[in-house]
């Protein structure tokens, strides 16, 4: 059997032990963990505001987004209930085209989609009016 004194000395030894080392342990994984997160990709942003013919917001109408070297749109959305819209696009030198897909509603009038053009740099935020006609 062992003396007291002699389990308290195993048992100070691994207290002292764990003190020492597990902190290190613990730091060396966090950094390990921030290393393997990945960046998000840097992106850009094209914010616009939808008008009707008569210079009012309107809202609830469906946005369309496609680059210049592309024929068909690549990003959908919605005006919000600020008559707003925002879409992310990749980061980098290039030229989209936005416009609204309206399909008037019974008795309502006709309005023609006018399309925008947005030149993107880089990773930038652009505003832009989108204007309905009658």
């Amino acid at each position: 059997m062992r003396s007291h004194s002699a389990k308290k000395f195993l048992l100070y030894s691994f207290i002292t032990f764990w003190l020492v080392t597990a902190p290190n342990g613990v730091v060396a994984r966090a950094d390990d963990q921030s290393k393997s997160k990945k960046s998000p990709p840097p992106y850009a942003l094209i914010f616009g505001t939808l008008w009707d013919a008569q210079n009012r917001p309107i809202q609830g109408v469906r946005i369309k987004i496609r680059r210049d070297d592309q024929k068909k749109a690549k990003w959908e959305l919605v005006s919000d209930r600020r008559d707003e819209f925002a879409q992310r696009v990749p980061a980098g030198k290039a030229d989209y085209f936005i416009w609204a897909d309206i399909k008037p509603k019974k008795g309502q009038k006709d309005f023609k989609p006018v399309e925008t053009k947005a030149h993107i740099e880089n990773d930038e935020r652009i505003d832009i009016g989108l204007h309905l006609t009658e």
